[in-house]
């Protein structure tokens, strides 16, 4: 074992772990063939009422009822707490499916709930968004059973966290919700079962390009399908069961290969196990691709790139797939965020990308010392290099830098469907009278 992984190593339970998932993989493998066989699917389990499941649920009601008695159950960490708390009471066996630290999933559930609540009333976004999310989930090992015992523990967890004030009308509205989100995980995890849960890969480079970044080379045993701009959750066997989102920085290629850009943002954590404690040949196990910054088919307009940090590695994805089919004539501008020049970490790669691309245009902008732009911001820059409202725009980076392009990008006149971005880690802000606030993403921007 390497120096300083003894950390991050905790075998408790590993070899169970695996044991786990193989039996999971075999019973998909014989759920799939049934399918096939069988094409008319049993209901699930879990599954709501027709009228719940389908466009007939009135998420909005039931929205306008979590509101009103949102007081008695936030702030959301307590409920959360009373929630796992009833959960590994009644069924300690469950505690071995999440990693030693809480925190990352309590952050992720707390967000998940606010997603919910804000857009319960367009059942059809959420019914979406839960289907992801229910084929991510697969590769946690997560089963039907499973859900109905977090269901029973969120209902202890609203009567401990309402106390004497509780109502059965605030509990009934946040298990409808529950079931409905439910639901639509369940059809989207039965929907990928001809995917694997997981895809194992192997480091085949790993370079570290300042002492807090690296850019790994990973190869994997099965094909991996994905697009240039998505990004993959990464799980080092140094912290079992714990995932973080990264980027991928390749378009696909002929050898399979995939390309991360990872920069540590804190100790004990997958960043840091990335990057100073993996080493070639390390096995390393991906989830499923995801993400909607990809391009359109049919592109037809011209492409503006806005990327800091290892934000560059969806820019560098994208080029790469533009090179290959942009529209005749189309022009695409880069616009590369760093604090100093000595941060520009992957240059070779860069230059790489404008030989030979006419119709590509890289402004660097850096924050400060030599070369330091006059600009100020980038979104200062790119507001002051042209009109982008005919534009595709992809933004990528740091989530304060993406929040303020953003917000500029729209402030001229570009329309939002046209701005696709990384997710931004915000803060969960708590409800307005009248109405519900929150900002909200599964793919958070501290991927320690």
């Amino acid at each position: 074992m390497r120096q300083g992984e003894t950390r991050f190593l905790n075998t408790t339970g590993s070899d169970a772990y695996d044991e786990y998932h193989a039996l999971l993989a075999r019973q998909d493998a014989m759920r799939l063939r049934r399918q096939m066989l069988f094409p008319a699917r049993p209901p699930s389990p879990t599954a709501v009422p027709a009228q719940v499941a389908g466009c007939s649920y009135d998420g909005g009601a039931d929205q306008q009822t979590i509101t009103r008695y949102l007081p008695l159950v936030t702030p959301f960490s307590d409920l959360i707490a009373h929630l796992y708390e009833a959960m590994f009471e009644g069924h300690p066996y469950l505690r071995g499916l999440f990693p030693d630290s809480m925190e990352f999933q309590r952050v992720h559930l707390e967000r998940a709930f606010w997603y919910l609540i804000e857009h319960l009333d367009r059942p059809d976004e959420v019914a979406v968004f839960c289907a992801r999310l229910g084929r991510d989930h697969r590769k946690l090992g997560v089963r039907p059973v499973h859900y109905e015992v977090f269901e029973a523990a969120l209902a202890e967890a609203l009567r401990r966290s309402a106390g004497e004030r509780w109502t059965e009308a605030l509990e009934q509205a946040w298990l409808r919700m529950l079931r409905f989100a439910v639901a639509a995980m369940v059809d989207g995890a039965d929907e990928a079962l001809a995917e694997p849960a997981y895809w194992n890969g192997t480091v085949t480079d790993h370079q570290l390009r300042r002492p807090d970044l690296a850019v790994l080379r990973v190869r994997t045993a099965e094909p991996y399908p994905y697009r240039a701009g998505q990004y993959a959750r990464l799980q080092s066997p140094l912290l079992p069961h714990t995932w973080r989102p990264y980027s991928l920085a390749c378009a696909p290629r002929p050898d399979g290969e995939l390309e991360f850009h990872i920069r540590c943002t804190g100790s004990g954590g997958v960043s840091e196990a990335l990057v100073a404690h993996t080493r070639v040949g390390d096995p390393l196990r991906l989830g499923p691709a995801q993400g909607s910054m990809t391009l359109d088919d049919g592109l037809t307009r011209d492409v503006l790139i806005v990327a800091g940090g290892t934000g560059w590695a969806t820019a560098k994805a994208l080029l790469e797939e533009l090179a290959l089919r942009r529209p005749p004539g189309g022009s695409t501008h880069l616009f590369l965020a760093a604090r100093t020049l000595d941060d520009l970490y992957d240059t070779a790669a860069l230059a790489e990308s404008e030989r030979g691309r006419p119709w590509l245009r890289v402004v660097p902008v850096i924050g400060e010392g030599p070369g330091a732009a006059e600009d100020g911001t980038v979104a200062d820059a790119v507001a002051r290099h042209g009109d982008w409202s005919r534009h595709h725009a992809y933004v990528s980076g740091p989530p304060a830098m993406v929040t303020a392009m953003v917000r500029r990008l729209t402030a001229m006149n570009l329309p939002a469907d046209r701005i696709r971005h990384d997710p931004v880690d915000g803060t969960v802000l708590p409800p307005s009278p009248g109405s519900v606030r929150s900002t909200v993403d599964l793919r958070t921007g501290s991927n320690t």
